[in-house]
């Protein structure tokens, strides 16, 4: 069987045997020294956002849950004038995915607009 055939499923069925289970301890370990890191971040109001804009400019990933906050609300659209502000500064991307979640990317991080999987 080759490796194509092993990743898409082939004509085999799958036994417990064929998966390898991960050591968090390990793994951890190793990101420990990553360059980039994605954070998740809940917003609630203003102090959020700081806490958003100062991972950007550290070089870092946000995925940011914005259901908190009320749509109607000015401090919505307050908070994502900064953090565009903040992608444009940085020279990175930002992407509001439906009502509730935003990504923030800093510099040479681009959001790609179409989806993976999806026929056309």
């Amino acid at each position: 069987m080759g490796l194509m055939s092993k990743i898409l499923g082939g004509d085999q069925s799958r036994t417990a045997e064929d998966y390898v289970e991960l050591n968090l301890d390990d793994v951890a370990a190793e990101s420990a020294n990553a360059a980039m890191q994605v954070h998740i971040a809940e917003v609630g109001g203003q102090a959020d956002a700081i806490d958003i804009k100062d991972a950007v400019y550290d070089g870092d990933i946000v995925i940011a849950d914005i259901t908190r906050l009320r749509t109607e609300d000015s401090t919505v659209e307050h908070i994502v004038d900064e953090l565009r502000q903040v992608a444009r500064e940085v020279d990175g991307d930002i992407v509001r995915k439906g009502d509730d979640q935003m990504i923030i990317t800093p510099t040479g991080v681009r959001v790609s607009r179409e989806k993976i999987g999806q026929s056309l």
